[in-house]
């Protein structure tokens, strides 16, 4: 049994032995400013609960009981004996009544094997603007955790919409750090309240899915602390209980190994006092992680398992790292009441307040992009007479591929809502549009002949056939398996068609794209075949359970069918709904921005026969979008949930008014992005990836750069118009205040999120932004209702970070104060005097 080593011992202990360790110079240990609070009606940010000492003496006492191997059992994964479907387990010692830990993904719902809330992806609760609303989001993430066995949920995710390629843009919050840490906080406030732990990732830069395991970002001491950082921070201010570090490097070394992030910054400078953990599989070593201030690896003991003992034994690693990982884990887990002697029930799940938050959500998060010709909201004639067009139309799009996808309680599709919304007096006609799925392939297609549309094969046993076909002139195919169990060995020509791929891309592959309708897995490939004869071998083992599969296609000769069938309901409809999607997930990036497929095509040519024709788009990011002009509307509805159909319906019919805004810019040209055209910005040239544009992140860059976007930062539509008048602006507390009044100049009610931006400082000798987001206001008004508007513009948003100073430095001097409905329409603007204290 090891020495006891208190919480203090160690840290001293630890600091002692870090001192020689390495330096990065991105990070320092500088005081900053507090982050400033989010939205009116927030709450505030308090530091991380300290334990009492009663507390921190149990936690000794315990300490003092562990033997070194019960204590490198609380610092890494293992399997769990009885599974929920979660994402990790850490067994707990029984013999102290240490309990087990069950962790689970959670960005957008609670990811087990039992049915739980799908909720919108966070980026669509972001567009809210919301902050409260982000705290009721994190309390069902939370009650929902506990009630289906949870005590950790792995998220939310606060890494910034850097690039719109990322494939995990759909699982975080906005482009701009202001936005981001007011919600981060709330969601954090939320998830906690129900006593669930939540986990802040990825810390830190972990901005993109492609060379994720090894990419090194290089990112500037300013750059990190005026983007970034800002979410992390408000998250461990709000009292995160655990932090994951990134799988990528962050300027030279693995985030799970920088003692200037996990240690200086997180803990010395933030004050964090939960624990640190690894993401899935991200543990890169023994002594460097640990000595860096990692504390749990997961989901296995690859390195903190056997190897740290090892470690430990041998010298390499003072037992006091040890303690000291043990202690914060379990000083956490005290905070949570999960060492009492009596741990507080788990509650019921309630799924009807999930399923009613989940609706909320996507309707405050829906985003109207553009309304031509009263195009939306359908009413009259026009909501009488409705073509749905598009795969997603008939088949809900529920959420995003990878960690964060969900066992839904239910998915109505969009069409049934539509149907039922607009009531057995309207018709409604659906048309495919586009094929995701395939037809069978004809059984007399092979020679010789085989039916692979349904095949079983018993368990145990094997299924093989081989055959040829010839195409009389080149088509275009694209060929889909459907399968359950292991996937069936498809070769055409000698190539295997669906290789088993490595890592995430193997385990994830879309929301929607992945799976079909019954359930069963799907993997597609589309192929150029030349004319003439062609070789098709299928062989399927039965394995353990036995399986089933099948094989289908679509040509050029069936997507023109759909297309025509999708013209013809159009023309013969008053109104056209057309569901488009992009399908993202973790462990890929998006290679286009462009809607996958034939969907342009499709769009132009429904648009030319009907051109009332709204364009719903359930997309993870930002898109191009070359058919705009030829649209009547075009509504982002981003991943909506398993409300997500009834939702759409709410916004179209006019329900309610469409309350997202943009919080991210939609680029008007792929190579017009912060990051296009230029590969050491995105993706990364021989590994190394350069955050070069400073701290003109998002809509910053595109003010700095003087571009066009297509949507800017902000943007959205209402079915009212809005009127900004009487802007004031004054010093006051250290910042400004900024006053306007808001008027509902229409005839519907509406929801406006007015905007205040502030310009650089002329005192600073710093590269600023040209505007910086400085707060905002979520309005709802009844038609001629008008509202006084008070934004607080805090000291902190009114500085910059100074690498020198390596601290944050007041912007003072004549500053500009803008007012309006995006980072580009701002009508109003005034300027006021910011005096340094």
């Amino acid at each position: 049994m090891s020495e006891a080593v208190s919480r203090r011992t160690a840290m001293r202990l630890l600091g002692a032995a870090g001192a020689a360790g390495a330096a990065l110079g991105a990070v320092g240990c500088a005081a900053t400013v507090p982050p400033g609070a989010g939205a009116r009606g927030a709450s505030p940010s308090p530091a991380p609960a300290a334990p009492g000492k009663g507390a921190a003496a149990r936690i000794d006492a315990l300490l003092e009981q562990l033997t070194l191997e019960e204590k490198t059992t609380l610092l890494h994964g293992a399997r769990d004996p009885a599974p929920l479907g979660q994402a990790g387990y850490v067994p707990g010692v029984p013999r102290l009544r240490i309990p087990a830990l069950r962790l689970a993904d959670g960005p957008a719902g609670v990811r087990v094997a039992k049915p739980a809330t799908a909720l919108p992806a966070p980026v669509m609760l972001a567009s809210a603007f919301d902050p409260a609303l982000a705290r009721e989001y994190g309390r069902v993430l939370g009650r929902e955790g506990r009630a289906l066995g949870q005590d950790v949920l792995l998220a939310p995710m606060v890494n910034l919409i850097r690039t719109p390629y990322a494939g995990r843009n759909f699982e975080t919050l906005a482009e701009d750090p202001r936005l981001t840490a007011d919600l981060v906080g709330e969601l954090v406030r939320g998830i906690q309240d129900e006593g669930l732990v939540a986990t802040v990732k990825h810390f830190a830069l972990g901005n993109q899915e492609r060379g994720r395991d090894t990419i090194d970002m290089i990112a500037a001491d300013r750059t990190l602390h005026e983007t970034e950082l800002r979410g992390f921070e408000a998250a461990v201010a709000a009292g995160a209980g655990a932090v994951m570090a990134a799988y990528n490097k962050v300027n030279g070394v693995h985030a799970g190994e920088s003692k200037p992030l996990l240690d200086e910054l997180l803990r010395d400078t933030w004050g964090f006092d939960g624990w640190v953990m690894s993401d899935r599989d991200a543990t890169r070593s023994t002594v460097a992680a640990i000595g860096a201030g990692l504390d749990m690896e997961m989901p296995g003991g690859t390195h903190f398992g056997g190897p740290l003992r090892q470690a430990v034994r041998g010298g390499s690693v003072p037992e006091a790292f040890v303690d000291l990982a043990v202690h914060r884990i379990l000083t956490t887990m005290d905070r949570f009441g999960l060492l009492a002697d009596r741990p507080k029930a788990r509650p019921a799940r309630d799924a009807a307040a999930g399923a009613r938050l989940a609706r909320k959500v996507a309707t405050a998060g829906a985003v109207l992009l553009r309304n031509e010709h009263g195009t939306l909201p359908l009413t009259g004639a026009a909501a009488r007479s409705i073509a749905v067009i598009g795969p997603t139309g008939q088949v809900p799009f529920v959420g995003g591929g990878g960690s964060s996808h969900v066992v839904p309680d239910r998915a109505a599709s969009p069409l049934a809502a539509i149907r039922q919304r607009a009531g057995s007096g309207a018709a409604v006609r659906h048309a495919l549009g586009e094929d995701l799925y395939g037809r069978p392939l004809p059984p007399k297609l092979l020679t010789p002949a085989a039916d692979l549309d349904d095949r079983s094969v018993e368990a145990g046993q094997s299924w093989s056939h081989e055959g040829e076909f010839r195409l009389a002139e080149d088509d275009e195919w694209t060929l889909v398996v459907h399968y359950t169990g292991q996937r069936p060995g498809v070769r055409l020509d000698g190539e295997e068609l669906f290789p088993v791929r490595q890592g995430a891309a193997e385990r994830f592959a879309g929301g929607l794209l992945g799976s079909a309708p019954d359930g069963m897995s799907v993997r597609r490939r589309t192929l150029a075949l030349k004319a003439g004869t062609h070789r098709l071998a299928v062989t399927a083992p039965g394995g353990p359970k036995g399986r089933r599969f099948r094989l289908r296609h679509t040509t050029k000769a069936t997507r023109a069918a759909d297309l025509a069938e999708a013209v013809r309901a159009a023309k013969g409809a008053r109104s056209v709904v057309l569901f488009a999607y992009e399908d993202a997930t973790e462990g890929t990036d998006r290679t286009s921005l462009a809607l996958p497929g034939g969907q342009a095509a499709l769009i132009e040519a429904v648009a030319a026969a009907n051109p009332r024709t709204a364009v719903v788009l359930n997309t993870s990011s930002s898109t191009t979008m070359p058919w705009l002009p030829h649209t009547g509307a075009v509504l982002q509805m981003y991943y909506p949930g398993q409300e997500g159909a009834a939702a759409t319906a709410d916004v179209l019919f006019g329900d309610v008014d469409p309350g997202g805004r943009l919080t991210q810019t939609f680029p008007a040209d792929e190579r017009a992005t912060p990051v296009g055209g230029d590969p050491v910005r995105y993706p990364g040239v021989g590994g190394r990836q350069e955050y070069t544009e400073g701290v003109h992140v998002g809509h910053r860059w595109y003010d700095a750069q003087q571009v066009a976007p297509l949507f800017p930062f902000g943007h959205g539509l209402s079915y009212t118009t809005w009127q900004y008048e009487k802007l004031a602006v004054r010093p006051e507390r250290g910042g400004l205040r900024v006053e306007f009044t808001v008027r509902n100049t229409g005839r519907r009610k509406g929801t406006e999120v007015a905007q205040v931006y502030v310009g650089p400082s002329p005192d600073l000798k710093l590269d600023q932004p040209v505007r910086v987001l400085a707060g905002y206001r979520r309005l709802t008004l009844a038609p001629g209702a008008e509202q006084r508007v008070t934004v607080d513009v805090d000291a902190r948003t009114l500085s910059s970070w100074d690498p020198e100073r390596r601290a944050w430095v007041l912007g003072s001097g004549r500053r500009e104060v803008f007012a309006g409905r995006s980072s580009r329409e701002l009508p109003l603007r005034a300027k006021a005097v910011v005096r340094s204290r």
